[in-house]
């Protein structure tokens, strides 16, 4: 059985946090810096609360330190 986090693409962390910008998913590019454009840290709980529900081990203070692109914070959140 895959973990939570196996199900996490780079493509649904971009559906995630063009949802929570108010963006296109079109319009961000996953090598962008997220806090550029405008994620601050209401939206990254929001993002940590969304995963968790769906299952997966998500730490704010791990978000935050990790690279804040979507695909930095893609690896950091399959990497274990």
């Amino acid at each position: 059985m895959p973990s939570p986090t196996s199900s996490l693409t780079l493509d649904s962390v971009l559906l995630d946090v063009a949802a929570v910008l108010g963006e296109e998913p079109a319009d961000v590019s996953v090598d962008e810096n997220l806090q550029d454009l405008g994620l601050d840290s209401i939206r990254v709980m929001t993002l940590v609360e969304r995963w968790r529900a769906a299952g997966h081990r998500v730490e704010f203070a791990e978000l935050i330190e990790a690279t804040p692109t979507i695909r930095g914070w893609h690896a950091h959140l399959t990497a274990s």
